[in-house]
């Protein structure tokens, strides 16, 4: 397989993600209406990043920036030459707070590749997906990132797979967004190798539920969203977000842990007075929407 470049700038879009969703740990995940966006040049000289908003000055500036490297990546899976970089990046999705950062600046570069190809790219969703999860380790915010929607993903003997699940139109999530940052590797190192085998099945049947659940039966979405696989392990690390989690579901709120943590996503609106609350609490509340379309090329 081998292509070359069609276009020499393209500027693209993508959303941030919710995994797991309380059960569908590793499996299920959520796209949301906050969006990054990237544009980026193909040049002649050497890779130059500019990042605005989210992650400016903390962030790699250069070739081992996440974007470019995703870009670099789809374009040498296509057999593509590679060239110099200008990335613009204007980030509103918060890192390190369990939001689909990294997820959305691997599929931000990989469209991006596929956009610098054009139409001939050989670059499928397949394919995006696929290498999309070999630099993440894992499918859960890829797959909402590229094709959003909330979908379900897995991995079998021949790679990584996804399909989107039905939103009912009516979901309006909130999202609770804490000041501090939680790094994934710290989130995942709390959790166990073994579970009880009765966590696992309960917390499987919940998950198998959340589908039908998030498809148009709001009067579900509670028990839908309780695990028992990863989230209560995950206190010792971040506390306040899981005293967050079970304050809000005592009051009939499917609230879960978004992703790794420490964001508290709730599948539904919450009372201006609980808002108040929380924003005084120091919490960011943002009721950022479904996104419904995943990354994409935007019009020149």
């Amino acid at each position: 397989m081998s292509a070359r470049l069609v276009h020499d700038r393209v500027r693209v879009r993508v959303p941030a993600t919710s995994a797991n969703l309380g059960p569908g740990f590793d499996s299920l995940g959520l796209a949301l209406e906050i969006w990054d966006e990237v544009d980026v040049r193909a040049v002649a000289g050497p890779t130059t990043v500019t990042v605005r908003g989210e992650g400016a000055g903390t962030v790699g500036e250069g070739e081992d920036h996440l974007v470019v490297r995703a870009v670099r990546a789809g374009l040498e899976a296509a057999g593509a030459p590679q060239a110099g970089l200008d990335l613009v990046c204007d980030n509103r999705i918060p890192h390190g707070r369990g939001l689909g950062s990294s997820a959305a600046a691997v599929v931000a570069g990989l469209v991006a590749a596929r956009g610098l190809l054009g139409p001939s790219s050989p670059l499928d969703d397949a394919s995006l997906l696929a290498l999309a999860t070999e630099l993440e380790g894992h499918p859960d915010n890829a797959a909402p990132a590229l094709l959003g929607g909330a979908t379900v993903a897995w991995v079998g003997d021949d790679g990584p797979h996804a399909e989107r699940v039905p939103v009912a139109s009516d979901l309006f999530p909130t999202v609770l967004v804490p000041e501090n940052r939680l790094l994934t590797r710290r989130a995942r190192a709390v959790l166990p190798d073994v579970v009880p085998h009765a966590d696992a099945a309960r917390t499987l049947a919940r998950a198998a539920l959340l589908v039908l659940a998030l498809g148009g039966r709001p009067d579900l979405l509670l028990p839908a969203t309780q695990d028992w696989l990863h989230q209560d392990y995950r206190a010792a690390v971040m506390p306040e977000t899981l005293a967050l989690v079970r304050a809000l579901r005592r009051r009939g709120h499917p609230a879960v842990v978004s992703g790794a943590g420490p964001t508290v996503l709730v599948l539904g609106r919450l009372d201006d007075a609980t808002r108040s609350t929380l924003a005084a609490q120091g919490w960011r509340v943002g009721e950022p929407g479904v996104a419904r379309a995943g990354a994409a090329v935007l019009p020149a």
